[in-house]
């Protein structure tokens, strides 16, 4: 008796694990209770050497895995929900994914992509909102600055983000605020020790070679993705190249007369036709920024995410997956983008209708592609210097962060069709 009642748990349990063949981490608002763990058990798996679907557009951009106990156990200890699914259950989804009717497509994410993160030394995690998910979503990365940059070592990466770094050489355009702060004093001394130590006679002569050799990394086929005041300041350094357009404060001679005449739109990634701010007392660097041109209320800024064909445009498909389409806005020193100053090559994903401005934005350079998004914290509405860091344990659904995560696995994607 006890034989035959053996047999008979050991064909149930067979029987189970033939039907119980995927795990599905759901990604819309209802079902999911932490959207950013979500993206980092992910990464865990490609970082296993397995693979997994990005099912874009279904129940938010869910992801589809070969089921395995670990695989369980990983989700239960970071509290990412998931649902077990038999094959059945899954080539149904798929073909229901690949029906013509659908907006909908599964993409394959085959390797987990190498990150670095541009950012001086010292800088802690929540300094920035990259380094910031990056750390609670435990998706492993590495920080790089200019020695590093300078000397060829972003070829070991597939995925680059520029932390709020201002390309310039005009130290973030703080001078007016914070000339007199310890803080300002000690990083204006440490760079400018840092660009002797490298060979240079400026600051702004060395971020310059910076910006130059991240765009040549962008051009051979890299990723590139900035936030806040990397966007702008990044996009004007390679269109000044060649044209002192700082002050004596910043690097102890006048700026070179009629200089915005001699800006090379042509150099950028981004943007064109933007005037740049020639007073070191105004804290702004172009007219590219929208932030002094906003008339909107903390409660009525939201932006919009686009919609995209998931079939033909799976790039910016991925790009703006998200359990909604409207997304709470955020303010930064670049906050978001004049859309008159905007390449028309350059896509839109992100656009604030009531105030007519692009908040995330998207192109192709060469055989690579960048992502800029407006704004520092998209849980901290006006981050000032000082302010404590956003507690993400709090977050854990955040849309706007998910903006940042769906980045970090694009570089992961190929495009794949089913056969069911």
């Amino acid at each position: 008796m006890h034989r035959k009642l053996f047999f008979l748990l050991l064909i149930s349990m067979i029987t189970f694990n033939l039907r119980a063949s995927f795990v599905l981490i759901p990604m819309d608002a209802e079902s999911q209770k932490d959207h950013l763990k979500a993206y980092g058990i992910t990464y865990w798996v490609l970082e296993n050497g397995q693979k997994a679907e990005w099912l874009l557009n279904y129940r938010g951009g869910s992801f589809l895995i070969p089921d395995s106990e670990r695989l369980r156990k990983e989700c239960t200890i970071r509290g990412v929900s998931f649902e077990i699914l038999s094959n059945a259950e899954a080539e149904k989804i798929l073909a229901g994914i690949d029906s013509p009717s659908q907006n909908q497509e599964s993409v394959l994410l085959e390797k987990a992509p190498k990150i670095a993160v541009y950012t001086p030394s010292g800088k802690k995690p929540w300094d920035d909102a990259v380094t910031l998910v990056l750390t609670y979503a435990e998706i492993p990365y590495k920080t790089v600055y200019d020695k590093e940059v300078l000397n060829d070592e972003l070829l070991l990466y597939d995925w680059l983000h520029l932390h709020h770094e201002d390309f310039t050489g005009q130290y973030g355009k703080f001078y007016r605020a914070y000339r007199s702060a310890p803080w300002y004093i000690q990083e204006k001394k440490e760079a400018e020790e840092l660009a002797q130590s490298l060979g240079y006679d400026k600051v702004s002569e060395q971020k310059l070679d910076v910006a130059l050799k991240v765009r040549d990394y962008v051009v051979g086929g890299g990723f590139m993705f900035a936030m806040c005041s990397a966007t702008d300041s990044f996009d004007i350094a390679l269109s000044a190249q060649g044209v002192d357009i700082c002050e004596s404060m910043f690097d102890g001679d006048p700026s070179e007369p009629g200089y915005q005449n001699k800006i090379n739109y042509s150099n950028t990634f981004a943007f064109e036709d933007y005037v740049l701010e020639k007073s070191p007392m105004v804290y702004e660097f172009s007219s590219i920024d929208m932030t002094r041109k906003r008339r909107i209320q903390k409660e009525q800024d939201y932006f919009t995410l686009m919609e995209f064909s998931a079939k033909w445009d799976p790039i910016p498909t991925m790009l703006c997956q998200n359990h909604t389409a409207l997304v709470k806005g955020f303010m930064g020193q670049t906050t978001s983008f004049d859309p008159n100053t905007v390449k028309s090559n350059v896509l839109v994903l992100g656009e604030n209708r009531l105030n007519g401005e692009a908040k995330y934005i998207h192109g192709i350079k060469g055989k690579g592609f960048f992502t800029f998004y407006g704004g520092h914290d998209p849980e901290d509405y006006q981050h000032r210097v000082g302010d404590p860091k956003t507690e993400l344990e709090l977050h854990p659904n955040s849309p706007g962060y998910r903006l940042i995560l769906n980045n970090i696995l694009f570089p992961a994607a190929e495009k794949k069709k089913h056969k069911t």
